[in-house]
Parts: C-alpha cells; sequence; structure tokens
C-alpha cells in the first residue's frame, strides 16, 4: 500500500472517531456529567470533528426534538471516501 494512500485511510478513521468522540462529549453534557470545556483535548476532538460538522449542519436542518443528524451524514461520507481511497 503506498504511503499515501495509507496516510489518506489513517486521516479519514481519525476523523470517524473524533466524529464518534465528539458525539459521546455531547451526550455526557446532556446527562449532566462534567466535561470541561476548556480541556485540550475536549477541544481537539469537538474542533476536528467541527470541521466536518459544521458545512453539513448549514444545510441541514435538525429534526424534531433538536436531534442533529450531522454526524450521521459525516461519516455515512467519511466511509464512502474510505471506500474509495480503498479502491485506488
Amino acid at each position: 500500500m503506498p504511503l499515501f494512500k495509507m496516510v489518506l485511510q489513517i486521516a479519514v478513521l481519525v476523523m470517524i472517531w473524533a466524529i464518534f468522540g465528539a458525539v459521546a462529549i455531547s451526550w455526557l453534557r446532556m446527562f449532566r456529567v462534567r466535561v470541561p470545556y476548556s480541556h485540550p483535548l475536549v477541544r481537539a476532538i469537538e474542533g476536528a470533528a467541527d470541521i466536518m460538522l459544521r458545512p453539513i449542519r448549514q444545510h441541514l436542518p435538525a429534526a424534531g426534538g433538536g436531534f442533529d443528524f450531522s454526524p450521521v451524514v459525516a461519516i455515512m461520507i467519511l466511509y464512502i471516501l474510505r471506500a474509495i481511497i480503498g479502491r485506488l
């Protein structure tokens, strides 16, 4: 596997895990668990996920009850991208 292809695969995987981490952090906050906004790890996870989620949120309205489908759409896009990279 060429180095460039492997780096792209790892970058996509890191982005997927960052989105899962941001979702977990938001759920913890929803259940009133204290997750500090200023912690460097929390800021890194939310910042990385926000790179992908912000443009999707601008085009995708929130569903009833305030449910945010943007992480689902982002992960689907990333898995499609991962499959395309795998076929190169």
